[in-house]
């Protein structure tokens, strides 16, 4: 193919900057060039770049380029962000140009939309990336789109639910929780609703997401009047080449877990993001050990200090039966054969590299796309259970024992788990493969982009 050049946006958070390196990968494989920008401050805080032929790496601001921010009203960083991240935009497209590597194709992540602004203001052709499911994204669309959109409508409260194609009633509780008037991220509201509306404007409005046909086939077609495209999972198929925003942990979690019978270990993350409190974190603790398995638990070394550090080095001098370290190679710990279940907040992230690896989980969602996920992977493709919270939001000891118990031991429930595991595993990886739907999917996506550009 022509040397087209794609610049490629995502803002520095582990869940969105690794499937955007993904899909760089395959449009470099593809033959294209690639530029893959996110913000000053995030770009700084990437030290382990890979380095691959085509692909070149720089930055936009987001208006706080040394990670301070004098405020914490998200409408005000919100704006801040759009203005200075189009100046600053424009003047990346421009300086590009000028050194004779002028983008052809812009490719934006989410809260991010006034990429596509720049962009058409530029006569440059864009497309969404979408690093969340399908189906969060068709929710998106029955909630924002100028339509027949429900937030125009009115008729949003606690009571709702929605009925999406082929999939179970959503209550409020299975929604993505900014989506709900009472949550403390519905600002996030207008970024996914100038997402919509920016779509809207464009002429052949596309969507990549990061799924894949078989998985959310129904949630894919539910989409009127936009080109939702299934290229995942974006998933690394070796560890060699990702980005990690944390330090790897200095401990041989890898040896400690090769000295582990199959299947035997549970494997704990919430994700660089979710943030537990001390209550959160001892039920958490005392479930891992009155279940009697050996565990792995992530735990951020901001967030393991004090009293949480002095808590949890205690309970485990008594009962050495787990391992917690600061950060790991998640795809690592999720292929090893001694693995047996993941309890995890239900990124779409760590839900794909779950369905990868096959490895069945305990859901504990905290907030965004995280409770959508959760509903999916437990009522819908039958991998997972989703953990009950008390009324005061804690999931506590006995739920964390019991639902281990029931993914992990020998009951029906828990062999229909893994079967399914195995199952959607299978699908996954034949979806990347050549011929396989993904992999059409993105070689039609080129080959439409490539007619358009010689044009």
């Amino acid at each position: 193919m022509t040397k087209h050049h794609f610049l490629l946006l995502s803002c520095p958070s582990q869940g969105h900057i690794n499937p955007t390196l993904e899909l760089a990968k395959k449009l470099t494989s593809a033959g294209a060039l690639v530029t893959l920008a996110t913000t000053v401050h995030g770009l700084r805080r990437l030290t382990n770049l890979p380095a691959l032929d085509g692909l070149s790496y720089a930055s936009f601001s987001d208006g706080y380029d040394d990670g301070k921010r004098p405020t914490d009203d998200p409408d005000l960083v919100m704006a801040e962000f759009r203005r200075v991240g189009s100046q600053t935009l424009t003047k990346l497209l421009l300086t590009l140009s000028n050194e004779g590597r002028q983008v052809s194709f812009v490719i934006y992540s989410i809260v991010l939309p006034w990429a596509a602004e720049v962009a058409r203001e530029m006569h440059l052709p864009s497309a969404f990336l979408c690093s969340q499911s399908a189906t969060t994204f068709a929710l998106f669309h029955k909630f924002f789109n100028s339509r027949d959109g429900l937030y125009y409508l009115g008729n949003i409260d606690l009571s709702i639910s929605i009925k999406l194609p082929g999939l179970p009633l959503l209550a409020s509780n299975d929604l993505p929780t900014f989506l709900l008037p009472n949550s403390p991220h519905n600002s996030f509201n207008s970024s996914i609703q100038e997402h919509i509306q920016t779509l809207e404007q464009d002429t052949n409005p596309c969507i990549l997401v990061n799924t894949f046909d078989a998985l959310e086939e129904d949630s894919i077609k539910s989409v009127d009047n936009m080109n939702v495209i299934a290229i995942g999972p974006l998933i690394p198929s070796d560890n060699s080449v990702r980005i990690d925003l944390f330090e790897q942990s200095k401990e041989n979690y890898l040896r400690w877990l090769d000295s582990k019978p199959d299947r035997s270990v549970v494997y704990v993350s919430f994700g660089s993001m979710v943030v537990l409190n001390k209550r959160q974190i001892e039920e958490i603790l005392q479930g891992l050990v009155e279940n009697q398995r050996p565990f792995l638990w992530v735990i951020r070394s901001t967030e393991y200090e004090g009293e949480v550090k002095d808590m949890i080095e205690a309970v485990l001098k008594e009962e050495d039966v787990g391992l917690i370290v600061p950060w790991c190679s998640q795809m690592e710990v999720l292929r090893h054969r001694s693995t047996g279940c993941f309890l995890t907040h239900c990124g779409w992230n760590s839900i794909t590299e779950s369905l990868v690896c096959g490895v069945p989980v305990v859901g504990c969602p905290h907030w965004s796309d995280q409770t959508t996920n959760a509903k999916l992977v437990e009522e819908v493709w039958g991998t997972g259970v989703r953990a009950v919270v008390n009324e005061e939001g804690v999931v506590e000891r006995e739920t964390i024992r019991r639902c281990l118990d029931m993914v992990m031991g020998g009951g029906e429930r828990g062999d229909e788990m893994r079967r399914n595991s195995v199952k959607w595993k299978g699908l996954a990886v034949e979806a990347v493969k050549e011929g396989g739907s993904s992999h059409t999917n993105f070689k039609q996506f080129l080959a439409k982009i490539m007619l358009k550009l010689i044009a």
